[in-house]
């Protein structure tokens, strides 16, 4: 029997490795298209975080709405995941007004734990009937995360340490796996990382079985060093590894 396939998530764009990439993708056409190459070359959920006109990150519904219609209408059947992050809307009450005024929904969002207001807004998504992905970028998160009672209402959860050195990364991640283990929490987990230390967090996720994610959010460069030439390549390095 051949084995299930790898799950890997794509991470088109953001924040972390904006300006560091000539082809990050930003507006709806742009995402749309990447997130074509990337479908094709095995993603199997798509993040992205929509931008305004200037190519600012931004939860207002418009761009939203054309962001989500755009990569729904090159990618049908594909989950699409969109960002909440305080590093968009750093205001709690702000960015819940904003997320209540969506008139078009993802799949899923991803909701970094240890963020001030963030139960509130997974509340308000959950009535929604959309997605959670609870995003863990440091172990505090975890525990947060668990002490939350959030975890049987999510749909998985993201492990992201954001260490630079391949090494401490790997070790954050176990950290915060032991965590979810201790708590009894068996949620999908999908592995990552930042920059070069993501390829060492992706491959110990691939040896214990779980999901990762790679994308030009992540990451710019392959596990040797070289810049990717786009999401896509770094998808099917993603989906290669041993």
């Amino acid at each position: 029997m051949d084995a299930p396939a790898r799950i890997v998530d794509v991470a088109l764009n953001g924040a972390r490795t904006d300006g560091e990439h000539p082809r990050i993708p930003r507006q709806p056409a742009e995402l749309a298209t990447a997130a074509s190459a990337a479908v094709a070359a095995g993603a199997r959920v798509l993040h992205l975080h929509p931008c305004d006109a200037s190519g600012a990150q931004t939860l207002d519904a418009g761009p939203c709405a054309a962001a989500i219609e755009a990569v729904r209408a090159a990618c049908p059947g594909a989950p699409i995941s969109l960002s909440t992050s305080a590093a968009i809307e750093p205001d709690p009450a702000r960015r819940r007004e904003l997320v209540a005024e969506w008139t078009v929904l993802p799949d899923l969002v991803t909701a970094n734990q240890g963020e001030d207001g963030i139960v509130e807004l997974c509340e308000a998504l959950l009535a929604r009937g959309v997605g959670i992905e609870a995003g863990l970028l440091a172990w505090p998160d975890a525990e947060a995360f668990v002490a939350s009672g959030l975890a049987g209402r999510c749909a998985r959860v993201l492990l992201e340490p954001l260490d630079a050195e391949p090494d401490a990364a790997t070790r954050h991640a176990a950290r915060m796996e032991d965590i979810l283990r201790r708590a009894q929490i068996v949620l999908e987990q999908v592995h990552h990382g930042e920059g070069i230390a993501s390829w060492s967090v992706n491959r110990r996720a691939v040896e214990r079985g779980r999901a990762i994610r790679t994308g030009l959010e992540d990451t710019t460069v392959l596990p040797d060093g070289r810049l990717a030439t786009d999401n896509a390549e770094l998808v099917r390095v993603a989906v290669a590894l041993p």
